[in-house]
Formats: structure tokens, sequence, C-alpha cells
């Protein structure tokens, strides 16, 4: 995956979800909105301070998370 360097994650900010920028825009917003119907217009006039390339990043980096997997971990035989 390339670096994504739109999409930030901080603790004090909408609790650690990866945000747009830093600001209190998430990944899980802009990909909402796209799925409701919302064309990246809308999104952009909704939220004037976002940019097309922020939207473009939020579906890159959702789409990568979507393809991840969570393996566990096995545990160590004592």
């Amino acid at each position: 995956m390339r670096n994504l360097h739109r999409i930030t994650f901080d603790p004090n900010v909408m609790g650690g979800k990866p945000c747009i920028r830093g600001m209190r825009v998430t990944v899980g917003t802009i990909v909402g909105l796209l799925a409701t119907g919302h064309s990246k217009a809308m999104i952009l006039k909704l939220y004037p301070y976002l940019e097309t390339d922020d939207i473009d990043e939020a579906l890159s980096y959702a789409a990568w998370r979507s393809e991840e997997m969570e393996l566990p971990l096995e545990m160590a035989q004592s």
C-alpha cells in the first residue's frame, strides 16, 4: 500500500479513528456518505474544508483495510 499522507490517527481526535488530515472527519464518515449516494461534489459542499484528494485517499484506505486479514496468534505451549 502506498503511503497515505492525508489519513491520520490521533487518540485525542475521534478516539483514534482514521481521520482526514487530523480533522474531526473520519474515513468512515466519507465512505458512509458515498455509500448512501452522496457525490464527491456533495461531500465537498457539506465539508468545504475537504479536498477531492481527501475523498480519494479515504476510499483507498478503506479498500486497503477491507482486504486486510487478521490472523489469530498461536498460544505458546508451556
